[in-house]
């Protein structure tokens, strides 16, 4: 049987005047729509004397019906009237008394009356102190997983070599087109644009200089790392908070494993393995790539190329690049197992999370390249 929709009527004045209003049908949220327009005129309309709300009618109420009887009951009071229910049950009369007259309004946030200094250095406070909570997560991750990595507490089983091989595949190897190409177009738009320049001098020889030592060195290791930060450094915060949602990182402890030892140190492992070996790729093919173009827009020969670059180049721009890998792969797995593991209870939490380790993880990466090249200029290496 079809509800009936929410109604209500204004019928005959009780004896001594005033006046009196009959509900009948469905007063719940889905069938209340229809009366509204009817329902805010007679709220809006001037009443004096006695009101009479007459709910002998309602076939079933909710919530939302019984705040806009309520509301009535408060319009026609406030307008010198006396709103009085009649024909309402014990339950619709207990529904409608717990409700407040009127719906409370939002707190007013007032004047800022805090002190300048206070205005100033809280924001620098907070920062600071989430740096720090972050920094003594990220060292308590890596001092668990250096200690032991072990999957027992107390029980020194060591690391599942499945595991470590899984996450290389799934971290180094499927990444490795994505990872290639990128490379790839890199060093031909360094040869490219470093051509074009150097033409203007007579120079174009020494594009092969440029690429070598600036992929070796700088471009290699940061692009590819930035790469896997976006890539793999969300899937590891991603997993981790999924599991923290589901509880099944606290299960883990429950039983006895250690959740760093389970899930974070393999991780980390396989990136420290997967990173610089995809630097290496990276960077045979952006040398690839400026070949190429230097090969077709300069008429650098690919004997007279690999000639310069030899000259160019030696063990020390590899070593320069390679020594940041395993660093830059430990700080990608740290940042982004300690979001993981901030993770709340909610979607909204995990996405938050999943966007603050890609920053964070870029930012710390950029950082690092940063210091590494202050630190070699000053032993000049």
């Amino acid at each position: 049987m079809t509800p009936k929709p929410a109604e209500i009527k204004a019928e005959h004045a009780p004896e001594g005047g005033g006046e009196r209003y009959a509900l009948s049908g469905e007063w719940r949220n889905h069938s209340i729509g229809a009366v509204l327009k009817e329902f805010e005129k007679v709220e809006k309309a001037a009443s004096h004397g006695k009101v009479e709300i007459d709910l002998s009618g309602i076939d079933g109420i909710d919530t939302a019906g019984a705040w806009l009887i309520r509301r009535l009951m408060t319009a026609k009071g406030g307008q010198g009237g006396e709103a009085t229910l009649t024909g309402a049950s014990p339950a619709i009369q207990e529904l409608i008394g717990v409700l407040p007259e009127t719906a409370p309004a939002p707190p007013s946030p007032g004047p800022d009356n805090r002190p300048l200094f206070e205005k100033v250095f809280t924001p620098v406070g907070k920062i600071t102190v989430s740096i720090g909570s972050d920094f003594y997560a990220a060292m308590h991750i890596l001092g668990s997983a250096v200690r032991g990595a072990q999957l027992k507490l107390g029980h020194g089983s060591g690391v599942s070599p499945a595991s470590v091989v899984t996450h290389i595949d799934r971290m180094g190897v499927r990444a490795v087109p994505i990872i290639v190409l990128m490379s790839f177009l890199i060093g031909a738009i360094i040869a490219q644009q470093g051509a074009f320049q150097l033409r203007y001098f007579g120079a174009e020889i020494f594009v092969v200089d440029l690429v070598g030592i600036l992929q070796l060195r700088e471009i290699g290791v940061l692009l590819t790392a930035i790469m896997i930060a976006g890539r793999s450094g969300s899937a590891i915060t991603a997993e981790i908070g999924s599991m923290k949602m589901r509880e099944e990182i606290d299960a883990l402890t429950v039983i006895g494993l250690n959740p760093v030892g389970v899930l974070i140190f393999p991780r980390l492992v396989a990136l420290t393995v997967a990173l610089p070996l995809l630097t290496i790729l990276a960077n045979f093919s952006a040398l690839y790539g400026a070949s190429i173009v230097t090969w077709t827009y300069s008429g650098i020969t690919f004997d007279t190329f690999l000639s310069r670059l030899h000259e160019a180049i030696d063990h020390t721009s590899v070593a320069a690049g390679m020594i940041k890998a395993p660093f830059m792969a430990l700080i990608i797995g740290i940042v982004a197992a300690v979001e993981g593991m901030k993770v709340g209870g909610s979607a909204e939490s995990l996405g938050q999370h999943v966007t603050s380790s890609v920053v964070k993880s870029i930012f710390a990466v950029i950082a690092l390249d940063a210091f590494f090249a202050v630190f070699y200029s000053a032993i000049d290496f």
